[in-house]
């Protein structure tokens, strides 16, 4: 199989992600999402005579967790100095380089948590290993969304990781009759499956993403489509027992 996917909308990206013109990922506008929404049936309702059996629904794990009310405004978290020393050493593009973002991480794990694998990441890039700081405290950080990736107006908003993401993407496919996923996807083409339906083949649907059809912009496509047009069964969906 060749290694290439046409991406709806953002084909200058398709050289991250394989399937080859077998796949195609077809983005999907919704109005904002907002505190208190039904996921589900605002989904249901956009991909309505677009998904339909083995097709996969990607839907943003942001917008499903603003949606649950796991968004916090960034003013209402009071940094400590802990956090402002941290946060001025971390990348340009971490969402720990935001004092309030690594405070979360603080509160979550502990101080002394963050402090041994601050200590432990300078040992590790002193004998050449990279990422150990982000190893250590795993999803702490990995759940957290910093502000200036969230679109208006949620723009100085920090939002957590979406609460049961393998129930929501049920939820989901059994509203709209095709499998479901709850997907973190940035630009730096890195896809994770937090969560999906039962039939759902994770590692490619993960694979198919790489390109971010989602954007991280103000596209406001928060749900992407997978559809699989080759002889082949889909290799997005197992066969159904």
């Amino acid at each position: 199989m060749s290694e290439a996917v046409l991406v709806v909308g953002r084909p200058a990206l398709a050289s991250r992600a394989p399937f080859a013109g077998e796949a195609r990922a077809i983005p999907v506008r919704t109005r904002l999402i907002d505190r208190g929404d039904d996921v589900a049936a605002l989904v249901a309702a956009a991909v309505a005579g677009i998904a339909s059996g083995d097709d996969v629904v990607c839907v943003s794990e942001t917008a499903v967790a603003i949606a649950q009310g796991r968004a916090i405004a960034a003013e209402t978290i009071r940094p400590s100095r802990l956090a402002y020393v941290l946060s001025r050493r971390a990348g340009a593009l971490a969402t720990i380089n935001q004092p309030e973002s690594l405070q979360l991480v603080i509160d979550q794990v502990g101080a002394w948590k963050v402090i041994v694998a601050a200590a432990a990441h300078v040992a590790g890039r002193l004998a050449g290993r990279r990422g150990v700081f982000y190893s250590m405290l795993g999803e702490a950080i990995a759940t957290i969304d910093g502000y200036t990736g969230t679109l208006p107006p949620f723009e100085r908003t920090i939002v957590l990781g979406p609460a049961d993401p393998d129930g929501v993407a049920r939820d989901i496919a059994a509203r709209c009759g095709a499998q479901a996923t709850i997907v973190d996807a940035n630009d730096l083409g890195i896809a994770k499956v937090l969560g999906a339906s039962a039939r759902v083949e994770r590692d490619a649907v993960a694979r198919a993403l790489r390109s971010n059809p989602h954007g991280n912009g103000d596209e406001q496509t928060p749900i992407v489509v997978l559809k699989w047009r080759g002889a082949a069964p889909s290799p997005f969906a197992a066969v159904a027992a």
